[in-house]
């Protein structure tokens, strides 16, 4: 089915700056959609580390299982990213695993490098067999594009747009720091509507960065970020069998190499990287299948940041809560339902609820008297802020969902179909 662009869509795709060494291309395989580019393959320069955080899914999919170990085996060096939308390759036992390995084969011979370097991603439908021959067919016209178009050949929207599955816009950011100096960029992409729950990336995210930093430092900064952004987010509370974030260090910015996370050259990067992938979550959710609001929820008071973050997710995951955001009626009612099964520390007659900034429940009961019309006219807004203090501790924590309306059903419903 056609899903027109989510009403929380940014205006526009960032300008993304080139990175030397760096070219990719994306291409119409037919792997299951007609007409659009459903393979993307990125193409990075010899010596570029690489980390990666995946999904904790004991259902994982093949490709996530080939880059868990290809980390290992490659000693964290990456030449190339290689992505399919619209078959998952989850779920298809040894067949999945054997699609796979003649992909990177074919991959690793047209670039030039170890299959270990080459990482892969598929997403789409799980339960299916990838038909792999239509990708590994076109790879040679695919790598061709990549290092023969220039610029076309770096074009950042493109490539975003090419592992969209359910997504209704292309997600992309960039940020700047520097080491030492030396500026440095990091640009990102990002793909993901639904199956959004914090585990470990919960999406398909792929971060390259020209500067020079070793695997062990790269894998603690991107473990870190994650915890704070993607694992921050949820739209359904269903976590992907193929979830996969990626950062690659190219070093063609020049900066002096930093190898311990702990390094205080790095302090610009992390929150750089952090705030980059903040903004790629963030559209991920304003992608939500169905959304039509973005909805923060602050926790502070609570006995511990896990505490509070339990919590937070607990409210963002409740059918009901997201239903009454849609309704643009603040229930505050089903907010402390949600808080009351979280299974956390919380003290009913001590915990106040806002929304939109006023205060409308506290000390165990409505707050009295308090002006219900800037709290209704702040939920017909489309960015919804909900506020919980629990006044037991001194734990805080924010995460970000959607609402839930009737479009998550008509996707998801029609999804095979």
């Amino acid at each position: 089915m056609k899903v027109p662009v989510s009403p929380l869509a940014p205006a526009q795709f960032p300008t993304m700056p080139a990175m030397t060494g760096v070219s990719f291309a994306a291409h119409a395989c037919g792997i299951r959609y007609a007409d659009r580019d459903d393979l993307l393959l990125m193409v990075l320069p010899a010596g570029t580390t690489a980390a990666g955080v995946f999904t904790r899914s004991k259902c994982p999919s093949a490709p996530v299982d080939w880059c868990r170990q290809a980390l290992e085996d490659g000693k964290h060096r990456a030449r190339a990213v290689l992505v399919n939308a619209g078959n998952a390759n989850a779920f298809t036992g040894a067949a999945g695993m054997e699609s796979v390995e003649r992909t990177v084969k074919k991959a690793a011979e047209v670039i030039g490098c170890d299959p270990s370097h080459v990482f892969v991603s598929s997403t789409g439908t799980i339960g299916e067999d990838l038909p792999d021959e239509r990708i590994t067919k076109n790879l040679e016209t695919v790598f061709a594009k990549a290092m023969t178009e220039g610029e076309a050949g770096r074009d950042w929207k493109r490539a975003a747009a090419a592992i969209m599955t359910t997504d209704t816009f292309p997600k992309g950011a960039t940020r700047t720091a520097e080491i030492d100096g030396v500026t440095v960029t990091l640009n990102g992409i990002a793909k993901g509507s639904g199956m959004i729950a914090p585990d470990m990336a919960t999406m398909l995210s792929y971060v390259v960065t020209d500067a020079a930093i070793g695997p062990d430092a790269l894998t603690a900064v991107l473990r870190k970020a994650t915890d704070k952004t993607f694992n921050c987010i949820t739209v359904d509370s269903d976590t992907s069998t193929s979830d996969t974030l990626m950062l690659f260090a190219t070093g063609s910015a020049g900066n002096k190499p930093v190898k311990d996370a702990d390094d205080k050259r790095l302090k610009g990067f992390k929150a750089a990287l952090e705030d980059l992938l903040r903004d790629l979550s963030h559209q991920v959710v304003r992608d939500g299948e169905g959304a039509s609001k973005f909805v923060e929820i602050r926790v502070t008071g609570a006995d511990g940041n896990k505490a509070a973050k339990r919590v937070g997710l607990s409210i963002a995951n409740s059918p009901l809560v997201k239903t009454a955001i849609a309704g643009e009626d603040a229930n505050w009612g089903r907010i402390v339902a949600a808080i009351g099964k979280a299974g956390e520390k919380a003290d009913r007659d001590k915990l106040a609820i806002s929304v939109g900034g006023v205060t409308i429940a506290a000390k165990g009961r409505a707050v009295e008297g308090y002006d219900e019309a800037p709290v209704a006219a702040h939920m017909k807004g489309t960015d919804i802020l909900i506020e919980v203090d629990l006044n037991i501790g001194k734990g805080k924590a924010t995460v970000w969902t959607c609402d839930l309306t009737h479009g998550y059903i008509d996707i998801n419903g029609s999804y095979r179909s």
